[in-house]
């Protein structure tokens, strides 16, 4: 028997490209060569029992690699080839990355039939087998593979069981890596499976002319398209159900054994329809689904794939965003008639090329931008193609099979399918196949610019069209739906791991120091009465200085009589005003503990004389003890006791303020800031936040106060200065706004933010020259900036190669005193520019001064690239001040400033702006188009989240925060977003992932919030010592919170500790415990436990 057509027919020149070109003629791309060893065949005695002699073919690509010699085959039904062969693979070549990914190698073992010597030797294939060489498109130099080897089903050898299956030991290994470590970590690999489609119409029938069931796919790339086409669908009558799992097929022609179709360890494994992300997935669309899946079908279960290198990585993440539906493309056409020869070929009637039933289904490709996801599978279902519809949906302003039908038309019955991967791989031509174009005209069959016939007028394609829309109607009609498959080796957006999660959980909670212990008992509460009598008798002593005046020493003693009406007068005036009353309650608790601690009575007395006994013998002591404490302060000054430990800083504070402004609490948060200032109030950044907050609530007056006074501790300070600018501008006292702004810019001529903000100031008051010359300087300084932060890495990498380093080099990567590089906007810029700006610092303001900068949530700081114009750099510093007048300034400019339109950050700080105005419509719209432009961004999603949450929809709000947290960067203020999406899982009572959300907002930012927000989730979860442990975190943080409070006395009262549940109880009241709930819940507990309440 001779050897099929399929197993021997040489490649066709027109997917052969770069074989027509010479060496000479081009500049060859690097060739590597990729070694094919088959090593043995075992199990052939299965497959044909009486085989003796076969050889192996190795075939890729359509070409054949070669032929093995002929080898016996041994009675355990084995044969040792130890053949090997190779082909070239090259990026420019017939054999690229691309084909990698997508063609196995072919195997095919033949045997070899031993006639007699004056009959010519016959062969006849007896099983194939494939290999994927996929393992090298993963970082594998080499690997080894036991194929399974299907057998050939033919009529002819009666021996030959088909079902049966044998092996073949198959190495495969290249001299070097196919892709760099820049493309394995950046690349990615995608395919694409397409299952079949179901409720097709009725006019689909398996009797009459053949028909070609095909459904292509465009994959939108940097320079080129890739183009997935799935042809040779097979329509299936009503039945049974396709089998799950199932194999996936390689689109492969010229495969002799079905078996061999199957790509190895790959399974179409199904699911449940509501977890799948397409259409018709919803419960009232499950009896639909299953009645269609056993009606007539067309099946294809291939799956193709492309490798994208980085850049088509980007361009895809970018196209996705831009536009989330691709168009599947799906139709049929007529099987060309075996009885037209070559001569017929080329005037073919349209009626071969005529495709119909054309329809598209648009897959929403926007899950794949979600932190984690590297898959989508579903239903979608099919709608007539209408040019005008499917470019309005995927801005797809082409019909692949419009382009491609006369290739398309071109395919024979009984014939092998000529290979068209290669000419519908890429849209766009190869620089290869242009040069070949130009050498030989009939090579540009292989380009997909393919040429479209020709049409007698316009009427008769109106005509066509307008028959192809009611054809593709009958898929609207019928319901019919495609079930693919889209899937990458690698999510585009990474998500963190569980693993990092919880390491990073571990390292949230800080050492804390010990709380200092407290000394009880008798002394003690003498010690305090000593106290109390001391701070009472100073009060006394100033409240007489005030009604009489400090006399001196030298002006002698005061009269008797004198000294007595001083004293009505004071008694009166102590009387009078409530202070004696003030005083007495004060020094009345003293007196309690003096009398628990030192004389123990508790209990009530058994007679009233008694009573009086205890009275008279208390009088005594406590005016002795009265004696003992003015002692102490007539003989001598005691020292100064020391300042009790803080352990609430600087920065907690801040933290506690900003949630209040989150929260809308504007006089809570007014509190934080002056106990801010208060604790030290010789810093400066205590009083530019509470200058900044008072902007906020536009006082004005008051914020201009705090800036002044900041100015006043460091008359140099640039940050003051700006700000102090600022307020007088907002204030319209300009001449005093221009003092300070100038002042700023001569103590930092190279601060690109001081030169924006006095250009503003000028354009306000309408000085436009002025105003153009401080922008062309800001211009200038960035652009030296910008320069010398390229220069640093190439200093680095010229020093590491043993060059020689110039000196501004050197200057620039050894940042001294004055010279700080760009880390934040306030940070300072490089201190050596170009030779048009004068060799000094370009910076905002000093190092340290940024470092103590609030860490406040900015809307406008994308995590995608830094902002690269003047405004938006200015914009960042004003949203932390709250300068909101000279932000929407600064944003006009960058609005008429852009080239290629609004960035990312240009929109979420509009919106931001439009959120503090409470105009939350305009929020939404610039949420949106931010989104357009960078959808991976978590700080677009977490004012996203915001917004939802001021607008009361929760549930948009969760998942808006769900996917900020999922992301792999923080967004910047994700704090917030924790705290509020805890507070939405404790209203769902998901207790669990409220815990979660609590605990990841502790991370280097823990507040007495967050803690009450996981001891509220533990308490509800009945971990009662871990909420516990939670409260009373809380409480350390801030001991005035009545909800903690309320909270401790619940874990109290569950844990039976009478007198501290009393105790928390009475502190949640005096505190002024508002919410009505908490407060049901505790009064429940003490009445059903009979304790807690003193009123019980």
């Amino acid at each position: 028997m001779d050897v099929p057509v399929g197993l021997s027919v040489e490649r066709d020149s027109s997917a052969l490209p770069a074989a027509s070109v010479p060496p000479s003629e081009t500049q060859q791309a690097p060739v590597t060569p990729v070694q094919i060893t088959v090593l043995s065949a075992q199990g052939l005695k299965s497959i044909k029992s009486d085989v003796l002699l076969t050889l192996v073919r190795v075939e890729y690509n359509g070409d054949i690699l070669g032929d093995s010699s002929r080898t016996d085959v041994l009675p355990d039904g084995t044969a040792n080839y130890n053949f090997m062969t190779s082909f070239e693979c090259s990026p420019d070549g017939p054999n690229s990355v691309d084909n990698i990914a997508q063609k196995p190698v072919l195997l095919t073992v033949i045997e070899v039939l031993q006639r007699d010597k004056k009959q010519k030797e016959k062969m006849a294939p007896l099983g194939q087998a494939v290999v994927d060489l996929l393992p090298l498109l993963q970082g594998q130099c080499s690997f080894k593979v036991s194929s399974t080897l299907h057998a050939v089903p033919t009529s002819l050898l009666e021996s030959l069981q088909p079902d049966a299956k044998g092996g073949l030991e198959v190495t495969v290994c290249t001299e070097k890596p196919l892709l760099s470590a820049a493309q394995l970590s950046s690349g990615n690999l995608l395919s694409v499976t397409l299952e079949a489609a179901y409720s097709v119409p009725e006019a689909f029938a398996p009797t009459g002319r053949l028909q070609n069931y095909m459904a292509s796919l465009r994959v939108p790339a940097a320079e080129e398209e890739f183009l997935l086409f799935f042809k040779n669908g097979i329509l299936k009558p009503a039945g049974e159900k396709e089998p799950l799992p199932r194999p996936k097929k390689w689109p492969l022609a010229d495969v002799l054994s079905p078996g061999a179709l199957c790509i190895p360890n790959a399974f179409i494994i199904g699911g449940p329809y509501e977890d799948e992300d397409g259409e018709l997935n919803k419960r009232e669309d499950r009896e639909f689904r299953i009645q269609a899946e056993s009606m007539k079908r067309i099946v294809w279960d291939v799956e193709r794939r492309c490798y994208l290198d980085p850049t088509a990585v980007v361009f895809l993440q970018k196209r996705i965003a831009e536009c989330r539906y691709w168009p599947v493309e799906i139709c049929r056409m007529p099987v060309a008639s075996p009885s037209k020869g070559k001569a017929g070929r080329a005037d073919m009637g349209d009626e071969d090329k005529q495709i119909s039933f054309h329809g598209v289904a648009y897959v929403n490709m926007l899950p794949l931008l979600c932190p984690g996801v590297k898959q989508i599978r579903g239903a979608f279902r099919v709608f007539a193609y209408q040019h005008s519809e499917v470019f309005e949906k995927t801005k797809s302003q082409r019909s692949i099979f419009q382009d491609l039908r006369t290739q398309l038309g071109l395919t024979k019955e009984g014939l092998r399918t000529p290979e068209i991967s290669t000419l519908l791989t890429r849209a766009v031509p190869s620089r290869t196949q242009k040069e070949e174009k130009v050498k030989d005209k009939d090579s540009n069959r292989t380009t997909s610019n393919a040429p479209k016939i020709p049409l007698a007028n316009a009427t008769v394609e109106a005509e066509n069209v307008a028959h192809l829309i009611l054809e593709g109607q009958q898929y609207i009609e019928a319901g019919t739906f495609l079930v693919m498959e889209i899937k990458l080796d690698k999510p585009l957006v990474p998500k963190r791991l569980q693993e990092e999660l919880t390491r990073r959980v571990k390292e949230m909670i800080p050492p804390r120091p010990r709380l200092p212990l407290r000394t009880t008992g008798a002394k003690q509460a003498v010690e305090d009465y000593h106290k109390h009598v001391k701070s009472i008798a100073t009060a006394i002593l100033n409240e007489y200085h005030e009604l009489f005046g400090k006399r001196l020493p030298d002006q002698g003693a005061v009269d008797h009589r004198t000294l007595e009406e001083q004293k009505r007068q004071l008694n009166f005036e102590l009387n009078s005003s409530g202070k004696y009353f003030a005083f007495k309650e004060k020094l009345k608790y003293a007196v309690v503990k003096i009398v628990r601690e030192k004389y123990l009575k508790t209990t009530a007395f058994e007679s009233q004389e008694h009573f009086q006994a205890f009275l008279s013998e208390l009088y005594v002591y406590l005016v002795d003890q009265m004696h003992v404490a003015l002692n102490q302060i007539l003989s001598e000054e005691a020292a100064a006791p020391p300042a009790p430990l803080s352990f609430t800083t600087k920065e907690q504070l801040l933290l506690f303020a900003r949630e209040a402004e989150a929260d809308k609490d504007y006089k809570l948060a007014s509190l934080y800031h002056q106990q801010r200032v208060a604790q030290d109030q010789h810093n400066i950044q205590s009083w530019l936040d509470y200058g900044a907050f008072c902007l906020l609530l536009e006082e004005t007056p008051k914020a201009q106060e705090c800036f002044l006074q900041a100015l006043s501790l460091d008359p140099h300070h640039v940050q003051s200065l700006l700000l102090c600018g600022i307020g007088a501008a907002v204030l319209q006292c300009y001449e005093e706004a221009e003092i300070f702004l100038e002042n700023a810019c001569c103590l930092e001529p190279f601060n690109i933010v001081a030169w924006t903000i006095i250009g503003l100031f000028y354009e306000l008051k309408n000085n436009n020259i002025q105003a153009g010359m401080a922008f062309w300087e800001a211009k200038k300084l960035l652009q030296a900036q910008l320069t010398e932060e390229r220069s640093i890495p190439e200093a680095a990498e010229a020093e590491r190669k043993g060059k020689p380093v110039s000196a501004a080099h050197v200057r620039s990567s050894r940042p001294g005193p004055g010279n700080h590089l760009p880390e934040r906007v306030l940070d300072g810029s490089a201190d050596k520019v170009p030779e048009a700006v004068k060799p000094s610092q370009v910076s905002v303001v000093p190092q340290e001064e940024a470092d103590a900068a609030p860490k406040a949530p900015s809307p406008g700081s994308g995590l995608t690239q830094p902002p690269c114009t003047i405004f938006m750099k200015t914009v960042e510093f004003l949203m932390r001040v709250n300068a909101i007048q000279f932000v929407r300034m600064a944003l006009a400019h960058e609005l008429l400033n852009l080239q290629g339109g609004p960035s990312c950050a240009y929109y979420l700080v509009l919106a931001q702006t439009h959120l503090l105005k409470e105009d939350l419509s305009k929020c939404d719209e610039c949420l949106c188009e931010a989104m357009k432009i960078d959808y991976m961004n978590p700080n677009v999603w977490a004012q996203k989240g915001h917004l939802c949450y001021l607008q009361k929809d929760f549930g948009k709000a969760k998942e808006c925060y769900e996917r900020t947290i999922s992301f792999v960067e923080d967004a910047a203020d994700i704090h917030f977003v924790c705290l509020r999406l805890g507070s939405i899982y404790l209203e769902e009572k998901e207790y669990g992932r409220a815990k979660q959300a609590y605990l990841l907002a502790c991370k280097n930012s823990a507040s007495c919030l967050t803690w009450l927000g996981v001891g509220i989730a533990c308490y509800r979860l009945e971990e009662m010592v871990e909420a516990e442990d939670a409260f009373s975190e809380a409480n350390t943080l801030n001991n005035t919170n009545a909800e903690v409070w309320g909270y401790l006395a619940l874990v109290c009262l569950h844990g039976g500790r009478e007198l501290e549940a009393e105790q928390c109880y009475k502190y949640a009241l005096k505190l002024g415990l508002s919410k009505d709930a908490l407060l049901q819940e505790i009064r429940a507990t003490q009445r059903r436990l009979g304790f807690g309440d003193p009123g019980l």
